[in-house]
């Protein structure tokens, strides 16, 4: 599992620092999660592959979180992409990029899915064989999601040594990964856990942001591998955070705490601070395992 930062600092874009977007490569499958201004020259400078990406997931319709996604959409016409492309997001995403494309005559030569979100309940809004996506209703000043991905466990390790001495036939191998006892010729039956590997265990992560401190999200993220939870501000600034209803690193830590999370990574930083170091020092308070976000940071789990 692999996270790269295109951005994560808050509201406006500047020389050196970038609004949200980030890059999660689970399973082979590569997922946009939001889309501020500038997010397709940071892909670019990231070089990822634009044509690997084909589901986008926006939390919620404030600008420093969707505001770069009608510049992808048309750069991928340009591109002459013909894969569908699948958009998650709040109810009236659909309106907001179909107004800008008709109105520029910029119509897609490829299918645009939008899959409007308005459920106040977590929901599946992606499954594959290979992994699941829920949304995380968070609390934010317009309807929010966060969301989470689950790797889905995969197949058995076939044991070679193990099937080779039972003499068993490779036309079985497929059978053994998919956890089947095997009964050999003289009618013994082999337990499949004799033939095989326990699978690779499954990793999860979460995306929060943004939001203020919501403990109604712990059931959801619990024992989750990598949480990102949003930390606007520091503890000093806690007032300001409830009244833009966002997060403190402190609250983030806590959140992460009582979640069990194996690891937290800290983001959406105010500009107002001299060093996004500040951010980690706090939240160490609370909880141990932090990493920062940065742009163009890449974390492998």
């Amino acid at each position: 599992m692999k996270l790269t930062i295109l951005g994560c600092y808050a509201a406006t874009p500047r020389t050196f620092t970038n609004p949200t977007s980030q890059i999660l490569d689970i399973k082979n499958r590569l997922f946009l999660i939001d889309c501020g201004e500038g997010t397709q020259v940071q892909l670019r400078k990231n070089k990822i592959r634009f044509s690997k990406i084909n589901h986008i997931f926006i939390s919620h319709l404030h600008g420093d979180h969707f505001f770069g996604l009608v510049g992808l959409v048309s750069t991928f016409t340009l591109l002459n992409r013909t894969t569908d492309l699948h958009i998650y997001g709040p109810k009236g995403i659909k309106e907001i990029i179909k107004l800008q494309l008709r109105l520029s005559n910029s119509w897609t030569n490829y299918g645009l899915f939008f899959h409007e979100l308005e459920s106040l309940e977590s929901e599946i809004i992606f499954e594959d064989e290979k992994v699941l996506v829920k949304t995380i209703p968070l609390k934010h000043r317009v309807y929010t999601n966060g969301f989470l991905f689950q790797e889905k466990i995969g197949n058995r390790k076939l044991n070679l040594d193990a099937v080779q001495n039972y003499e068993i036939d490779s036309c079985y191998y497929q059978k053994i990964k998919n956890g089947k006892d095997i009964t050999l010729e003289d009618g013994r039956v082999i337990e499949n856990s004799k033939l095989t590997f326990d699978p690779i265990p499954a990793k999860n992560y979460a995306f929060c942001s943004d939001t203020v401190y919501n403990e109604a999200m712990l059931p959801i993220i619990e024992n989750i591998d990598v949480l990102y939870h949003e930390s606007t501000f520091l503890q000093s600034e806690e007032n300001l955070a409830k009244k833009t209803l966002h997060s403190t690193a402190k609250e983030a830590a806590t959140i992460a705490l009582k979640a069990n999370a194996k690891q937290l990574v800290l983001g959406h930083y105010s500009t107002r601070y001299e060093s996004i170091e500040l951010f980690k020092e706090e939240a160490e308070t609370i909880f141990p395992e932090v990493l920062l976000a940065d742009d163009g940071k890449t974390f492998e789990f």
